[in-house]
């Protein structure tokens, strides 16, 4: 992670520890004031205090000390601001998604303060569009997507395609065209997409008829209209004698909820008492944590939240189910797209720890690449981030559906619902750092990881690519 996460475009780095700066300037004195010398401080020092204050927060949140997580998020107030440097937004989401979490205590209050809120359909076309042009992420992903499909189906004259998150046509447009220039003539092409908004997937579907025809390439588009945890497998209508590929992008954490649900109904004695100690720490946890994370750049190690996330704990029972559903239906191809992040830990000190460094990185690439007053970066990172960030520190169980693990655990659950790892090829590896590299930007990365591909922010993992196969 770079240090300009803590500082303004083109001041120095931060070398200096922000436990010692806390030891000199406690931020306790300060409540009751108006706050003036928060406001007044750089860049670095703002940064490093709203790290300490939302370490703070989040402590008195899980231990259910009200009044004093306020009191914090009145200081944390002072200092965020959605159109600020990269700290500053980051926490006025954070914030957010505490006092969200807060409310809960008062189920009636956030059901009120939540009634209205509804996003459009529309809205969320934007945001997903807004995400594609302003990252490179999904386009290196359709790339490496679309190789490992060609080179899959290479002779085959039935292919049938699963989009298990069918929103952007883009990539199967591009797919089209580059099977019409097949030396042995184009496939005979369906594609079943999957998506839980009928709008889209009529949307998706007229795009890629009118595409096909273009074409003139022989097409069939089966929408599926589906959450993923509820979809049957019998609506995507898959065939004898057609060659099968699935393609997943950023779906398959979601179906991790699924587990937590199942280990609920297996554990009735699990208590409300006992679901409050799994997420208290006290404050020499905390402080170790905050010296950690802070003192090493911002990095808090895989393992810290790999070792107790609740996949570890037990068996994925319905995640599992689900997977081995995909591997029964013996696809010569699997390719899946998913964040490389640490965000499924059990307790809420550890998603946060892991969340806030992730978002960085997100955040930062945003800084180094689009103007602080654009409105498209602040819809991306309200609309698509923002959400995201809520439902990991805010919710849990079944409702918190943003458990992004990284790629060694997507390799151990593959693995065990009987798919094998296929190498992505070099072409395809060549195609996409070739596109990275006419970006713009320096900043991004690629790396190849046991055959997958990695894309990162510089030295920091953002998002996974790796291909499958069924494994009879």
């Amino acid at each position: 992670m770079r240090s300009s996460i803590f500082q303004e475009e083109g001041s120095s780095s931060v070398t200096s520890s922000p436990l010692q700066f806390f030891s000199m300037m406690s931020v306790s004195h300060s409540i009751g004031s108006p706050y003036t010398w928060l406001r007044e401080m750089k860049s670095e020092e703002r940064g490093l205090c709203l790290i300490h204050l939302l370490l703070t927060c989040a402590n008195h949140v899980a231990a259910g000390s009200l009044e004093n997580a306020n009191i914090t998020l009145v200081q944390i107030s002072q200092l965020a601001s959605p159109d600020g440097d990269t700290m500053q937004r980051i926490a006025t989401y954070f914030t957010e998604a505490l006092a969200d979490r807060m409310l809960k205590s008062w189920p009636g209050i956030q059901r009120a303060l939540n009634s209205t809120k509804m996003v459009m359909v529309s809205e969320e076309i934007l945001v997903k569009k807004l995400f594609l042009e302003l990252f490179p992420f999904l386009k290196v992903a359709y790339i490496l997507t679309n190789q490992a499909i060609v080179e899959a189906m290479e002779g085959e004259k039935m292919v049938h395609i699963i989009d298990l998150n069918a929103s952007e046509p883009m990539q199967w447009i591009a797919l089209l065209q580059v099977l019409k220039a097949r030396p042995e003539g184009p496939p005979h092409l369906r594609i079943t997409g999957v998506h839980q908004q009928k709008e889209i997937l009529d949307q998706m579907a007229h795009k890629l008829t009118e595409e096909a025809e273009k074409l003139d390439i022989p097409f069939q588009f089966n929408p599926v209209v589906s959450k993923l945890e509820n979809l049957d497998f019998d609506r995507l209508r898959v065939k004898t004698g057609e060659a099968l590929a699935i393609s997943s992008f950023l779906q398959l954490h979601s179906l991790l909820a699924l587990d937590d649900e199942a280990l609920r109904k297996k554990s009735p004695l699990m208590s409300k008492n006992s679901l409050q100690k799994a997420v208290l720490m006290n404050q020499s946890m905390l402080d170790e944590l905050s010296e950690k994370v802070m003192v090493s750049g911002y990095s808090p190690s895989p393992e810290s939240s790999t070792s107790l996330s609740p996949v570890s704990l037990t068996a994925s029972i319905n995640s599992e189910s689900f997977l081995n559903a995909l591997w029964a239906l013996s696809p010569k191809v699997m390719v899946v797209t998913e964040q490389d992040f640490n965000h499924n830990g059990s307790t809420l000190m550890e998603r946060l720890l892991e969340a806030l460094y992730s978002y960085a990185a997100l955040f930062d690439c945003l800084e180094s690449t689009v103007s602080r007053a654009s409105l498209e970066r602040f819809k991306v990172e309200n609309m698509l981030f923002g959400k995201e960030i809520k439902n990991i520190i805010s919710c849990e169980g079944f409702e918190r559906k943003e458990r992004h693990e990284k790629l060694d655990k997507w390799f151990q659950r593959l693995d065990s619902a009987g798919f094998g790892n296929m190498p992505l090829s070099y072409f395809g590896m060549l195609q996409a750092r070739r596109f990275l590299q006419t970006y713009g930007c320096e900043g991004y990365r690629m790396k190849e990881e046991n055959g997958c591909v990695v894309i990162c922010w510089q030295d920091r993992s953002l998002y996974s690519i790796s291909a499958w196969r069924s494994r009879k």
